[in-house]
């Protein structure tokens, strides 16, 4: 049995085992945390070395024969990054396209590719040419700058561009049917009229969140048939933004740098001295209604009915009471016929020659849907009449003030 003396010896040993534990366990925990920081620290600075790296400026612009200022275009295009679409470099273009290997349509701007990112997703690879003048290069910073901040089921979405001195592209959502006026003007690929309908509105539903449900309103400029593009389904999405302008939600008016649009469907104040709104948009819609209306351009010479300016036609028989013959011509069935004649009725209130006259794109869309009772139109044409005729200019009556 162990004496007074030996437990006086034993109790201060397992202090100071227990001391030392405590010790060692408190000093693990100050290494873990200071790892664990020191980890997150370094995660850190990777991750804005990675940025950095995405985001460093392009190549100084020697080559004089694009005469690029490239630093503002630079920070633009960077700030544009803290929105949706990704910059991407050439060999990324070049790996989606196999090497540029299937084109899928052309122009003026350059040439279209079909494209497959790495995880299967189809895209479109717009290669733009590489003599971009300064006009051009607006128009891409349009692209990106507008439609890179939206996101609609009837936009085209915009996945990425690139932007250095070799190659400038941009790179758009697959669209499998191609655009719109193909199956207006090709006979061979014709839809049925109540399809047409549909992407009537759909298309709308995209111009209205551009006017009044995007963050900036964005107005178009642009609207026809060929800028609306349909996918597997026909489902119609917008697009071609390279005329497109970001506008403040207070300011109704546009400062405009010249005319803009494409004739035939640009409104009047686009080519005149006028104040311009997002109503040119509307003026544009309503052209593009009438071909919908129709299944043929505004203008046709194929035949002798056909010379007549179809809105002008389409006005006359409005007022003559005779809208069936429109249908008739245009091969619309009976089964469709009210549809028709509201569309008739909303594209005569969209192209009014005053723009307050037209309507805004939400009541567009109610009135296409049949949501909300159309009023009669009043003559888009009043101004072409010489004025000793004796016949009334057009006002300022208006279906819709919105």
């Amino acid at each position: 049995m162990a004496g007074p003396t030996a437990v006086a010896y034993v109790i201060p040993i397992i202090g100071i085992i227990a001391g030392c534990t405590v010790a060692i366990a408190i000093a693990y925990f100050i290494y873990k945390c200071v790892k664990i920081n020191k980890t997150k620290s370094n995660n850190t600075l990777m991750q804005a070395r990675r940025d950095n790296t995405a985001t460093t400026p392009l190549a100084s612009a020697s080559n004089m024969d694009w005469k690029i200022e490239m630093e503002p275009i630079n920070r633009f295009l960077d700030d544009i990054l803290k929105e949706k679409p990704m910059r991407f470099t050439p060999e990324h273009l070049k790996d989606f396209t196999r090497n540029y290997s299937e084109e899928v349509g052309s122009g003026g701007f350059g040439v279209v590719y079909k494209g497959r990112f790495p995880n299967g997703l189809q895209v479109a690879v717009k290669v733009l040419h590489k003599t971009l003048d300064g006009r051009a290069e607006q128009q891409f910073m349009a692209e990106v700058g507008t439609i890179g901040r939206t996101y609609h089921i009837n936009l085209v979405r915009l996945y990425g561009f690139c932007f250095e001195t070799t190659v400038k592209a941009l790179v758009y959502e697959y669209m499998e049917n191609g655009s719109l006026d193909r199956f207006l003007f090709d006979e061979n690929h014709r839809i049925e009229w109540g399809k047409l309908h549909d992407i009537a509105i759909g298309t709308a539903m995209g111009i209205r969140y551009l006017h009044e449900e995007c963050r900036q309103k964005i107005v178009h400029y642009d609207i026809k048939p060929g800028n609306v593009l349909l996918t597997a389904n026909f489902s119609p999405k917008v697009a071609d933004f390279g005329l497109a302008k970001l506008c403040d939600r207070e300011n109704s008016h546009v400062t405009m740098t010249g005319a803009r649009g494409t004739p035939g469907y640009a409104a009047p104040e686009l080519w005149m001295p006028l104040p311009v709104t997002n109503k040119c948009d509307v003026y544009s819609f309503g052209m593009l209604l009438f071909e919908i209306l129709g299944r043929r351009r505004n203008l046709s010479f194929k035949n002798t009915e056909s010379q007549e300016w179809f809105p002008k036609r389409v006005w006359e028989k409005f007022q003559e009471g005779q809208m069936e013959r429109i249908l008739t011509l245009a091969g619309i069935e009976k089964k469709d016929g009210e549809k028709a004649e509201r569309m008739c009725k909303v594209a005569l209130w969209c192209i009014q020659y005053q723009p307050e006259a037209r309507p805004s794109m939400s009541s567009v869309v109610r009135m296409l849907e049949g949501e909300d009772e159309i009023a009669p139109p009043t003559n888009p044409f009043a101004h072409m009449v010489p004025p000793n005729s004796g016949f009334l200019r057009s006002g300022s009556t208006s279906y819709s003030s919105g």
